[in-house]
């Protein structure tokens, strides 16, 4: 069963970089944390960041395969790490 990835981070949008709240952190850094879970999510052998923009980063992630393989557990997690959710381009980034 796949989740609307807009509807979940909209649905989590008040806990964005709310990091104090991840228990058992494996990193202190919350864009390392995001990175470490996409990774586990979605394993992959190039760089995670696919592109970078002024002050925004672009993860390199199938948004469609994540929408299918993440719970929404799973996003509250990347929304408390910083990671942004855009619809029109269906990707997701983060503010350096």
């Amino acid at each position: 069963m796949s989740i609307n990835l807009s509807e979940v981070f909209l649905k989590f949008e008040d806990e964005y970089h709310k990091f104090d709240l991840i228990e058992n952190k494996p990193s202190k850094r919350p864009d390392l944390c995001a990175f470490l879970l996409l990774d586990k999510i979605i394993p992959g052998n190039s760089d995670i960041v696919g592109a970078a923009e002024h002050d925004e980063i672009y993860l390199g992630v199938d948004c469609e395969v994540l929408s299918e393989i993440a719970t929404e557990d799973d996003i509250l997690y990347l929304v408390r790490c910083g990671v942004i959710y855009n619809e029109e381009y269906d990707s997701l980034s983060m503010f350096a």
